[in-house]
């Protein structure tokens, strides 16, 4: 990551920066950024899975044989 980091600066800014720089902008965004993006997952994840509930609920509805009457 911290070479990404590393080649953002150099490629959109200019500018050159150390690991520890690098290491202290990716702190900053984990400290300060994480619980967003970790509440986005479980958002995405909720979604998923209702989602396919929803398959599995039709799924067996078909299931269901006819009862006589």
């Amino acid at each position: 990551m911290m070479t990404s980091i590393q080649s953002f600066f150099l490629d959109e800014r200019g500018e050159e920066i150390g690991n520890l720089a690098a290491e202290q902008v990716l702190d900053f965004i984990t400290v300060e950024m994480g619980a967003y993006f970790y509440n986005e997952g479980i958002e995405d994840s909720i979604s998923t899975l209702q989602s396919r509930m929803e398959n599995l609920e039709e799924d067996l509805y078909t299931l269901k044989r006819p009862i006589r009457k």
